[in-house]
């Protein structure tokens, strides 16, 4: 028995007899089979990070992206953008679309103290970055490295120290403007030292540097110091909060060893470009309060030496405004700059 040759048909052509189809029109159909295949999901966010991997920045970064993602807001993608001390972030963010798909995590500096601090800021801070959300807040800490003397356990021995080992007076921080460098000019001024700043592209290089011994002194915030200082590599000698810190209860503070001006708290907040619609950073700030709510992250937070601070929008441009009004006055009386 002789039966017809099968029919072969393409939902939108003729029918073709199989024994005829020619290679280009089984390629032709390959790729219209690949056309139609559904395609991967794109990341509906985009956190840039002003830290490395290993940062606080970049820890606030990922456990965000992972509350973000586990209250359903979407994918998130982190990518970091160190250096400058936080300045190039801020460049990625003014290149990036102000659609509400990119936001940036940096320290509240870039947008409250560099305007002061940098005389050719290569942003505008007021118009570049739309303030989203706070995001977390901590104490800093004061560590000595295994170039200081055992014996040097509080600031004033170390202030001490240092004005006798002038040859050994530098300290680190994890980019020139930032607020663990302020804090450390802020102290040497009033104590009269003469030191030298040594500025890192973030908090893990400025750390393996003193534990290896380049640097005497560094400050960060608390969180990156709790293991080494646990595990007896350094000396945490003060912390910067108004209390003492919870993670480190055995530290006194600045302000308890005699040196009440020095009360300071770093933070660290969520940016949107500025042309971002208004709409859209309401949006973005009420998925981030959701998500710097979530028991996981808060947790998560607390063990890293920090607090989650979600905000609105209003509410974090009021901080910005607050924290420049009470540096400016300060930096431009001292003279202290990022150079």
């Amino acid at each position: 028995m002789h039966l017809p040759a099968a029919d072969a048909r393409c939902a939108n052509g003729p029918m073709l007899d199989s024994a005829h189809i020619s290679r280009r029109q089984l390629v032709a159909g390959a790729l219209t089979a690949l056309a139609c295949r559904p395609s991967r999901a794109q990341p509906s966010l985009r956190l840039l990070c002003s830290g490395p991997p290993g940062s606080i920045p970049d820890t606030v970064a990922r456990q965000t992206a992972r509350a973000l993602e586990a209250q359903h807001a979407g994918d998130v993608v982190v990518d970091n953008r160190a250096g400058a001390a936080g300045r190039i972030a801020v460049q990625a963010l003014r290149a990036a679309a102000a659609d509400g798909q990119t936001l940036l995590l940096a320290q509240g500096a870039v947008a409250s103290i560099y305007p002061v601090l940098y005389p050719k800021l290569a942003y505008n801070a007021a118009t570049d970055l739309q303030p989203v959300s706070l995001a977390s807040e901590m104490s800093l800490g004061l560590a000595a490295g295994p170039a200081v003397p055992e014996v040097v356990r509080n600031v004033p021995a170390l202030l001490d120290w240092l004005r006798k080992n002038p040859a050994e007076a530098n300290a680190g921080s994890p980019g020139a403007g930032t607020l663990p460098h302020l804090l450390q000019a802020m102290l040497f001024r009033e104590a009269g030292v003469d030191w030298q700043h040594v500025a890192y592209a973030g908090g893990p290089p400025a750390l393996v540097a003193l534990l290896a011994g380049q640097i005497a002194v560094l400050a960060l915030p608390e969180g990156l110091l709790l293991q080494p200082h646990a595990a007896g590599r350094l000396r945490v000698l003060a912390t910067s909060g108004a209390q003492r810190s919870a993670s480190l209860p055995e530290v006194a503070t600045l302000r308890e060893q005699g040196l009440d001006r020095l009360v300071l708290r770093e933070w660290f907040a969520f940016f949107a470009p500025g042309a971002t619609p208004r709409a859209t950073v309401s949006t973005r700030a009420e998925a981030l309060q959701r998500a710097l709510s979530w028991p996981a992250l808060v947790q998560s937070f607390a063990l890293a030496g920090m607090q989650a601070r979600a905000s609105t929008p209003a509410f974090l441009a009021r901080r910005i405004a607050d924290e420049q009004s009470t540096w400016a006055p300060f930096l431009r009386a001292t003279g202290i700059s990022a150079e």
